[in-house]
């Protein structure tokens, strides 16, 4: 249901993510379960957006093996998200994750027919947002826009 138009390349990180969520989890106090363990590698095996109902589909045999909760699942994204690994965003009333450590910028076109998500970098409209910011005498640390509208596909055009 999620998919991307074309591939964005990785970002180097100073750590694998592993070790990254060890330390995030360190610094709260916070133990790095087999559980947490597992879930972080789901996810974390291939770029796509997708929302917990779908990891939870991944992670079927571990669930029903009792090896991990579903709980255990929501709390782990969510302490995901705290981490800045990943991104959280909500489309149309439901929970849609997408990797935010290790990817580069970028932003996202969602059809509102088919929810689909179309990931794009734009360098003109970075220049545009860096002029802005410029003139207002504004530090850029980012940003993310998210353009909704009608993709090709369900408007009975062809798709790119």
């Amino acid at each position: 249901m999620m998919s991307r138009s074309f591939s964005l390349r990785s970002v180097p990180v100073e750590l694998p993510p592993v070790e990254r969520f060890g330390q995030f989890l360190a610094s709260c106090g916070k133990r790095f379960t087999p559980q947490r363990r597992l879930i972080l590698e789901q996810v974390f095996s291939h770029h796509d957006h997708f929302d917990a109902d779908e990891l939870m589909e991944h992670l079927q045999t571990l669930i029903a093996q009792r090896r991990v909760s579903r709980p255990t699942v929501y709390r782990t994204l969510a302490e995901l998200v705290e981490a800045g690994m990943l991104r959280k965003m909500i489309l149309e009333s439901r929970s849609v994750y997408e990797h935010q450590y290790g990817y580069p910028s970028h932003d996202h076109l969602h059809c509102q027919r088919c929810n689909r998500l179309i990931e794009f970098h734009s360098p003109e409209l970075e220049r545009i947002r860096d002029q802005v910011a410029r003139r207002l005498h504004f530090e850029v640390t980012g940003h993310r826009m998210f353009i909704t509208g009608i993709c090709a596909e369900c408007r009975g055009g062809v798709r790119l």
